[in-house]
């Protein structure tokens, strides 16, 4: 009777979570997640969210496809935009941005129709810093030369890393980098300066580098002359983080600001709405994805590391950012300012 009354007692709490389970799977079941990448084909982000797309369905309840697109436009600004207001809040769209759309809610904002606060986080696939380089035919060994010489910059838009980085050290430390904007990828980017048309990228990362444009490590084609992140990579121990340039604790505060971005690393964000269940599902797949060994194989192979934050990493550090002091903003607002 005991045993009777035990197994009965099982099955009504195991029922509920059960029927969850189910729902979820019900709701998959031939369905396709569409998956919106906010930078161009064939980029460091791109490669890596249409990596984690392969292998995230094995994981879901359901098993959907994923259909990776590209929405690129304003600086990550279009493909937020949509996510936020446009895309189904179902759970069937998910999304791959580079994290400068948190700091570009609270020290920019035109243009932005969307609250970080309401984002629902998955979690990040890999942390790790940012650079600016140039070509080496500027023949640059020490970015503390662009206060002496002029340097092109191409750009993306206003809420992009290749434009917000040369614009911070320009308003900050009086550095002479000229940003030439409306490139539509930074594919795009690096072809110009390939042409000679432009000089350098900012806001790239290191894995994007070693996966994309190998021979230009191997045939040392550029001048990696600065890092964004917490600390320096150890892979470039001799190339200076951002915070490394301050000459007072008021620009040191602004610049770690701006590298405390970074450590959001390679994030991925659902709608506002998607039901609780569902939003479970994601990000329980999306951590399972990063601990399976196949994912992580094929990582390897395409030059990319697997560093991951779960979910509520993620949320945390977006929400330290979107929730700064107000002082703090009015510093870093105006050391981001256009002339």
């Amino acid at each position: 009777m005991r045993n009777t009354i035990a197994c009965a007692l099982i099955a009504g709490l195991l029922a509920p979570a059960l029927a969850r389970a189910d729902a979820v799977s019900d709701f998959y079941t031939g369905k396709a997640i569409t998956l919106i990448i906010s930078t161009g084909v064939g980029g460091g982000v791109d490669t890596n969210a249409r990596l984690v797309a392969r292998h995230l369905p094995n994981h879901l309840p359901g098993a959907p496809s994923i259909i990776p697109k590209n929405l690129t436009g304003a600086g990550h600004l279009q493909a937020t935009n949509y996510l936020y207001g446009q895309a189904p809040k179902d759970g069937t769209y998910i999304g791959a941005i580079l994290p400068a759309f948190v700091g570009f809610q609270v020290l920019d904002g035109r243009g932005a129709q969307y609250d970080v606060r309401n984002f629902n986080f998955l979690g990040s696939s890999d942390v790790e810093n940012a650079n600016l380089y140039t070509w080496r035919t500027l023949t640059m060994k020490r970015i503390e030369e662009a206060k002496e010489r002029q340097v092109l910059m191409g750009a993306t838009g206003a809420g992009s890393y290749t434009m917000l980085y040369p614009t911070l050290l320009n308003n900050v430390l009086g550095y002479k980098f000229k940003i030439i904007s409306g490139y539509k990828s930074t594919n795009e980017i690096h072809l110009a300066m390939e042409r000679g048309e432009i000089n350098g990228r900012a806001g790239n990362f290191f894995s994007s580098l070693k996966s994309q444009n190998p021979d230009w490590l191997a045939e040392k084609k550029i001048d990696i002359l600065l890092q964004i992140g917490a600390k320096r990579d150890p892979e470039w121990p001799d190339v200076p983080l951002l915070t490394d340039l301050a000459t007072t604790d008021e620009q040191r505060q602004i610049f770690k600001l701006f590298s405390a971005e970074i450590a959001l690393g390679r994030v991925f964000i659902t709608t506002p709405g998607v039901a609780p269940d569902r939003l479970a599902a994601l990000r329980k797949a999306f951590d399972e994805t990063m601990r399976d060994r196949a994912f992580i194989e094929d990582a390897k192979k395409v030059e990319m590391q697997v560093r991951p934050l779960d979910h509520v990493q993620a949320t945390t550090l977006a929400r330290e950012i979107v929730d700064m002091a107000p002082e703090l903003v009015a510093k870093a607002k105006a050391a981001i300012e256009s002339p």
